[in-house]
């Protein structure tokens, strides 16, 4: 195995990084300090989709897409699943303060490039050079509080990250609603330009990590096979039963390229001195199970964001600014459950019930979210996406809290990509497949219509997704208005009824989670020694 060698530099102190239980011990004064920078960037990561999110119906409206909205999101996570484990591994070889300032560098550079856009498919490209840096964002976040704090005590410091949360759930909406009712959706994007740049002095001037020198090399063969079997499965996911038969010889070949990929991946892992992903990591029942959840969190957090504000504002007759508002509900629960759990795991060291709950009321939110009808009030709806938002609650934080106490401190920063690359990647895909049962349901309940409303939605300018712009929907005639309102209605059911019946997975893999007590504090000899031997259960 190849070693890392740390050399100190006099304002930044050296640390050891190849122990495992160890973190480097700064007063309380300067890690706030650390903190505040961090929380500015996860607020500039988080910001992105929730501004996005509302503004994406004006988007795909002018830029006359509506068929190809799910890639803007789909690009987006694409290349931040494909980036995020060369960010970890990036970071804990030779330096995570670098790797962490370039990331922001290249998101802010594809938000710029995403805010010029003319056509979609510039916009779906941009989007990717977006996701390249923003793969390194959550990462950078999570794996420098994860060197820093102890995960005993990392709920003394969850008050700030909660209060981003709060900020970016409740403004980010608002922000997108506004940006496109009263400015121009392209600013959804250039509004990250000045937080970045604050992002990034405020890093370069605060955040004070050993400067390391490695000889190793990163597994780039192993990460290009990754990303090959992830692009391969989430094509299939987007155009099967879309844009080609499930039978036909495109998704066959993309479903053989894509396990090729895989295993050839798993083949590489096993040999490299620096593997992108360690596989022996998931021989930790532990890691495993949080993985599996953390990306059925993903199917349900993106599709939700994604596809319920064109619900509101095309059926419930939201605007944008509106539909930004409804979607606080959510992210309220989500907030307030996370803040509380956070801090109950700090008081009692205890964490396995949380998952079992969490993945249960996630399941029972997009049960209730699958309702959802042209005559669903906003009460109601606001009170399943409480449901949904309190179940992701439940285990946002704690994912990645036992994700990072499963692995020895050499390897944070791979334990921190890993946890958000499965996130990502169920994000990605419940995008790419809620998008094709999404358009798929809607354009089947419109070709089902008479043919008199039919030719009337000839006459207002397509019969399929591309009308189903909000802001020429007012126009419309009664009868040709439901038809689309019902359509969106039953895509909608359908997206979270899978939603649903996939989350029970999760609650499954939630049963299998042992309690292993936290580093830190004064069980740090006794939380070691289960750690070692939950690793070789």
């Amino acid at each position: 195995m190849t070693t890392q060698q740390s050399e100190a530099v006099p304002e930044e102190p050296s640390v050891e990084l190849g122990k495992p239980d160890e973190f480097e011990q700064r007063p309380h004064r300067e890690i706030r300090l650390v903190m505040i920078g961090l929380v500015i960037t996860m607020l500039l990561a988080m910001l992105d989709n929730l501004i996005v999110g509302t503004a994406m119906p004006r988007i795909v409206g002018e830029l006359n897409g509506a068929e190809h909205m799910s890639w803007v999101v789909t690009a987006y996570t694409l290349a931040t699943a494909a980036s995020t484990p060369i960010w970890g591994k990036v970071g804990d070889l030779y330096g995570r303060k670098g790797s962490f300032l370039v990331s922001i560098v290249i998101f802010l550079l594809g938000s710029a490039l995403s805010g010029m856009s003319q056509s979609m498919t510039q916009l779906i490209v941009f989007r990717a050079v977006q996701g390249l840096g923003a793969g390194g964002l959550m990462v950078g976040v999570m794996s420098i509080m994860g060197a820093l704090v102890a995960p005993r005590d990392r709920g003394k410091y969850q008050g700030m990250f909660a209060a981003v949360m709060a900020l970016a759930t409740v403004g980010g909406p608002l922000i997108g609603g506004f940006i496109t009712d009263h400015l121009n959706w392209r600013w959804t994007f250039y509004v990250n330009l000045p937080l970045g740049a604050i992002a990034l002095v405020f890093i370069v001037v605060v955040l004070k990590l050993p400067k390391v020198r490695s000889t190793a090399k990163i597994d780039y063969f192993g990460a290009a096979l990754l990303t090959v079997g992830i692009v391969s499965m989430v094509l299939i996911t987007t155009w099967g039963g879309h844009e080609y038969a499930w039978s036909s010889k495109q998704i066959l070949g993309l479903g053989a390229l894509g396990v090729a990929s895989l295993i050839g991946f798993c083949y590489v892992e096993q040999r490299v001195a620096e593997p992108v992903i360690p596989l022996q990591l998931f021989r930790n029942r532990n890691f495993t199970m949080v993985s599996i959840i953390g990306f059925i969190v993903g199917f349900a957090m993106f599709g939700a964001v994604t596809f319920l504000p064109t619900y509101q504002q095309i059926v419930q007759g939201a605007s944008a600014t509106n539909s930004g508002l409804l979607l606080m509900p959510m992210m309220f629960g989500m907030l307030v459950i996370s803040l509380v759990v956070g801090q109950a795991i700090t008081k009692t060291g205890k964490y396995r019930i949380y998952p079992i709950i969490g993945t249960a009321v996630m399941a029972g939110g997009s049960l209730l979210l699958s309702t959802l009808a042209v005559d669903t009030s906003k009460f109601a709806s606001s009170c399943y996406m409480v449901v949904l938002g309190a179940g992701m609650g439940f285990l946002m934080q704690v994912t990645m809290l036992v994700a990072q106490n499963s692995v020895e401190m050499k390897d944070m920063g791979v334990a921190s990509s890993s946890a958000t690359l499965f996130r990502t990647i169920g994000g990605s895909f419940g995008v790419a497949l809620f998008g094709t049962l999404y358009i798929n349901q809607v354009n089947d309940t419109i070709k089902a219509l008479p043919p008199e409303t039919l030719a009337k939605m000839a006459q207002q300018g397509g019969e399929g997704m591309s009308a189903m712009n909000p802001a020429t929907m007012q126009g419309l005639p009664a009868d040709v208005l439901s038809a689309y309102q019902h359509g969106i209605s039953n895509g909608m059911h359908t997206v979270f009824l899978w939603g649903a019946v996939i989350s029970l997975v999760a609650v499954a893999a939630s049963l299998f989670i042992r309690e292993v007590k936290l580093r830190g504090g004064a069980d740090a000899a006794e939380a070691k020694a289960e750690a070692a031997l939950e690793g070789a259960v």
